[in-house]
């Protein structure tokens, strides 16, 4: 959110705002796009799923060709999970490339996991025009890189890794079909895909969970003043809240009775921290980052990774739907681990719309369940097999599928040269772009 002379930048915030403006997720910490101030986002597809968070209302607009480009912020995944549910495209910059200047956070001071500034757009084409716009220049604080965009040539032949499951819940079929479809596109084209194990993703997790909630995300919400709580918000704050007594059982009878340490450990990490403990994790966090480099760049020599955007194409809402009950933006926020991974590490990543949702090849299959790649038991119940689970891909049919694609540090130029030559080998009349949501609507 930015500061506009003459208008109030809201955030959400009833105390915050009194203009007009897009909706965006209660606190930017959420799935759900829907505040007190202006209500609820739907997805433009489907508007029993949600648009995604914290950029959802920028990215519905650009879906449906109101808004030509867009700036959002990313801390968790606020610009990639947007794009992926709604179908348009963006980037999500290494730390010191797009200055924050003019930006307002709800939680000014924290730097444990850095928020960054990025574009959202209907083609590649759009991202490269505003990075080759906006990098390297400075604000007042002089507070970036001076790197302006620079021009990148790439190999005939690229070496991607890829993998659909990050261990906290293995993609859905249609993520799993979005990945693998990108995979042979590009072998078509004479690139080199190689799948690998993603290490690391729910260790990960536990540290940005470890960061975000050191002061029990006391800052974040005190901005909510009188305003009601949004239901999504329930476990991010109930967890750091509990006695250390009762959140050590919790965990305990998660990991004992369901066999779940991935879920209880996620538990065990939102709480109140200590100084002392707050520097241990961020040191924590420098050498994952270093092994994550050994053990995935220096050893396979990528130019980049293909990954899930999350393990589910989209969200249901929250609450009530017609009547019926969904909990699908207030119980599953750690489905977010697959893109906080890359805060974390804080890579450049991009994000590209590949498929739509066909309940005829999307279906939760025996070979499917059978197949390696599952994570946390209590999580992928609730996701693939409980009695209303959230992935139905006859309810979605249609719905956008993305992917994201990773780059190494600084490498953002080279990050969108590669997502413009998966566009390209995946076909340009696959259903997204300027028109392409007018066109959906006409056909169903």
């Amino acid at each position: 959110m930015f500061d506009i002379t003459g208008y109030d930048s809201t955030i959400g915030f009833t105390q915050w705002a009194n203009k007009p403006a897009t909706t965006n997720a209660d606190t930017m910490f959420a799935f759900e796009c829907a505040n007190p101030l202006w209500g609820r986002t739907t997805n433009p597809y489907n508007n029993k799923y949600t648009c995604g968070g914290s950029s959802g209302g920028e990215c519905a607009l650009l879906a449906m060709d109101g808004s030509a480009l867009g700036i959002g912020s990313d801390i968790g995944g606020s610009l990639r999970i947007p794009a992926a549910y709604c179908g348009v495209y963006s980037l999500k910059p290494s730390t010191g490339r797009i200055s924050f200047a003019g930006g307002r956070d709800p939680v000014d001071g924290f730097e444990g996991i850095k928020a960054v500034v990025g574009p959202l757009a209907r083609s590649v084409d759009d991202l490269t025009l505003v990075s080759r716009t906006v990098f390297g220049v400075q604000g007042r604080e002089q507070s970036i890189a001076p790197i302006p965009y620079r021009e990148v040539q790439l190999s005939s032949k690229l070496r991607f890794g890829y993998y659909t499951s990050d261990n906290l819940a293995k993609a859905s079929p249609a993520c799993q079909r979005a990945v693998l479809e990108t995979v042979e596109a590009l072998r078509r084209k004479g690139h080199e895909c190689i799948e690998f194990e993603l290490p690391g993703a729910v260790e990960a997790l536990n540290i940005f969970v470890g960061l975000t909630s050191a002061d029990g995300y006391k800052t974040m919400l005190s901005h909510l003043g009188p305003d009601p709580k949004d239901s999504s918000l329930f476990l991010v704050a109930i967890g750091p809240k509990l006695p250390s007594f009762f959140r050590s059982l919790a965990a305990w009878a998660i990991e004992a009775t369901l066999g779940d340490k991935i879920f209880a450990d996620v538990l065990r990490a939102a709480r109140v921290r200590s100084t002392e403990e707050f520097y241990a994790l961020v040191a924590e966090r420098e050498m994952f980052i270093k092994k994550f480099h050994d053990e995935v760049w220096r050893k396979y020599g990528f130019d980049g990774i293909i990954a899930p955007t999350q393990a589910l194409p989209q969200l249901p809402h929250g609450r009530l739907i017609d009547s019926i009950p969904s909990r699908g933006c207030e119980n599953f926020n750690t489905l977010a681990a697959a893109t906080t991974l890359y805060n974390v590490l804080d890579y450049p990543v991009g994000c590209v719309p590949v498929t739509h949702v066909k309940p005829a090849k999307d279906q939760i299959t025996p070979e499917w369940k059978s197949s390696a790649g599952h994570g946390s038991p209590f999580l992928e119940n609730g996701v693939y097999h409980s009695k209303n689970p959230l992935y139905d891909p006859t309810q979605s049919d249609g719905m956008p599928v993305g992917i994201q694609i990773v780059g190494k540090k600084w490498e953002e130029e080279k990050v969108l040269a590669m997502m413009d030559i998966i566009d390209s080998a995946l076909g340009k009349n696959r259903g997204f772009g300027p028109g392409s949501w007018s066109s959906h609507k006409e056909r169903s």
